[in-house]
């Protein structure tokens, strides 16, 4: 930034700061000889009245035209102070514009951007990155923005010992009014919330967040910390706040350990408050809107503090609101709770009204989204292909199109994101696809990363896949009927009934595909143990102190309930009949069906 040097002018004199005592001294007594003391000889000029008349005349004359020449000089020098006024006015003007255009290019440009970031980061996007930058920024733009003001405000000090005709001192009062509305933004607008409380947010649960003054390490706010309150408020309580409108006083429930002291940490340079232990006692709901879920409720906490800048000169009342939180009771509620936060996070507009989003959004908006969310939930760069977003696609719009361009143009609205079931289903597209993020990341994660599991195919695509491969190739799909559930098809295509996480805390995926003898490639062509003999379970020890552990091991019906297309294969416990399986599997298929007929696809579950 330009460095403005500023001038203040005594009685036509410029004395700059920095100025040297033996310099400054010399100044003040050109100041003497050139104004006091010509004034004096004005003063002379009255006492000439006890003069004899003749002895008066005499001197009057010279002592006039000294008194003209005087006044003249006033007037000129007068009319130089005030240009000289003027001249550092209009510096302090452009200051102040490369100032504010200094300030919009960090609070509106890279601190939104860092809030943008920190959104999304709660869809699992990239980190929002630290503060520490943009804290220096602040704070070398606050010490610039105070310097300015002091100057302004030491100008109109001078204009009131020594007043001139003009618009000075309007002037300067316009200066000095948007120099602090310069300030005031800055402090306001840098009281932020650098971790974001949860926003599903349980009742009766402990929870954390922390705020930070970005100019606290200046203007002196650190030498006296300031206390911060933590409230929830409702939507509309929030609405009103950015409206600077007031608002019902009562908050709409009870945070435990909501006050906390803002700490100045010398080695960063930073302050900031740490709310390590709050707690949602209460929370108190707003009447709903049609078909709005309790779940669809937005809260925020509103975090406040007051404090003085520049020895007191200066107070502030500052707010700062949280991303929308919703808040729930019971654990089940999380899954629909989540899919409002993502939606908020993910389709939120800059500058919008608490807390506004569209009602739909195009697909492909949709599909970055999930992707983000996968790919965080799971910790893993392998993200959702343009293959798994097609069969997401067909399963939101009830399609059967393989074509991604198709989907391009589409829109989904919130109704069809989680509010409305599926077509047949009693859950939404949101549910299921959170039951499979939930089932991927707590089991399958390594079977994902290792690229064995497929997932996103449905029954058709899974014959059309098998049917040109050998008996006893084999792959992973998740299950269609059921939230959380994966199914393995195979060649003789059967598809068994889903495992759910239940089923994988009792046995992993690994060893049930050990446990199945007639499960042989990996689709397309991976023998199974080269893909999954990593994570089988170590054979079990010898016996000990003459005991035999048990062993767990997935079986499945015999080959009879197999054939039975109309069956549901339950896995709820053992059954060694494997043995059947295999005999089935090694009878030839020319006896079981004719050579121009393909062999069924016994589907096992609904």
């Amino acid at each position: 930034m330009k460095d403005v040097r500023i001038l203040f002018v005594l009685s036509g004199f410029p004395l700059r700061f920095g100025m040297s005592g033996e310099k400054l001294k010399q100044r003040l007594v050109n100041c003497f000889l050139k104004v006091i003391y010509p004034t004096l000889a004005v003063a002379n000029v009255r006492s000439l009245s006890s003069l004899p008349a003749a002895e008066r005349s005499q001197r009057e004359t010279p002592l006039q035209s000294k008194r003209a020449t005087v006044e003249a000089w006033l007037t000129r020098e007068a009319s130089t102070l005030q240009k000289y006024r003027l001249d550092l006015a209009e510096q302090h003007q452009k200051t102040l514009a490369l100032l504010r255009k200094q300030q919009t290019l960090i609070l509106d440009e890279e601190l939104i951007q860092w809030k943008r970031r920190q959104q999304l980061a709660g869809n699992g996007g990239q980190h929002e990155g630290g503060l520490d930058i943009l804290q220096s920024w602040c704070e070398k733009l606050a010490d610039l923005i105070w310097q300015n003001r002091q100057q302004i405000r030491r100008c109109e000090h001078l204009t009131q010992q020594l007043p001139l005709p003009g618009p000075m001192e309007e002037l300067l009062r316009k200066l000095n009014a948007d120099i602090t509305d310069v300030i005031s933004a800055l402090v306001t607008s840098t009281f932020i919330i650098e971790k974001q409380p949860p926003q599903v947010l349980k009742t009766q649960t402990k929870f954390a967040a922390t705020v930070r003054l970005l100019v606290g390490g200046k203007l002196n706010v650190h030498m006296s910390p300031p206390q911060v309150k933590a409230a929830i408020v409702s939507e509309q309580q929030a609405k009103a706040l950015v409206k600077n409108e007031s608002t019902n006083s009562e908050s709409s429930g009870e945070i435990l350990n909501n006050n906390c002291v803002m700490e100045y940490h010398q080695a960063t340079g930073t302050l900031s408050a740490h709310f390590r232990n709050m707690s949602l006692k209460r929370i108190k709901r707003s009447d709903r809107r049609g078909a709005e879920s309790v779940t669809e409720e937005k809260f925020t906490i509103l975090f406040e503090s007051q404090f003085s800048v520049g020895g007191n000169e200066l107070g502030f009342h500052v707010k700062t609101m949280s991303l929308p939180v919703v808040v729930i009771v019971h654990g089940s509620q999380d899954n629909n709770a989540t899919a409002t936060v993502l939606w908020d996070n993910a389709f939120a507009e800059p500058g919008r009204v608490p807390f506004v989003v569209p009602d739909k959004v195009k697909w492909p908006q949709i599909c970055e989204a999930l992707d983000m969310k996968y790919k965080a939930e799971m910790h893993t760069t392998r993200g959702l292909t343009e293959e798994n977003l097609v069969f997401l696609a067909q399963k939101a719009f009830t399609s059967s199109s393989n074509n991604p361009e198709d989907y391009h143009n589409m829109t989904v609205s919130w109704a069809q994101f989680n509010r409305e079931n599926l077509p047949g289903r009693s859950f939404t597209f949101w549910q299921w696809f959170d039951g499979v993020v939930e089932l991927m990341k707590k089991h399958l994660k390594p079977h994902w990363n290792d690229g064995a599991i497929l997932g996103f195919v449905n029954k058709q695509q899974a014959q059309d896949m098998l049917m040109s491969k050998p008996n006893g190739t084999f792959l992973l799909r998740f299950s269609d009927s059921e939230i959380g559930g994966i199914t393995i098809a195979w060649r003789l295509v059967w598809n068994l009934l889903p495992y759910t996480t239940k089923d994988f805390s009792i046995r992993s995926l690994a060893d049930r595909i050990s446990d199945l003898n007639h499960l042989v490639y990996l689709y397309p062509d991976r023998p199974k143990d080269e893909v999954f003999a990593k994570y089988y379970t170590p054979p079990l020890s010898k016996a000990v102190d003459g005991y035999v552990k048990p062993e767990i091991k997935q079986v499945v019906p015999d080959g009879d309930n197999i054939l039975d297309t109309d069956a549901e294969f339950e896995l709820d416990y053992p059954m060694d009949v494997a043995r059947h399986v295999e005999e089935l599997l090694r009878r030839p298929a020319v006896n079981q069906w004719s050579s121009r007929t393909p062999p069924p696809w016994l589907n096992l579950m609904p």
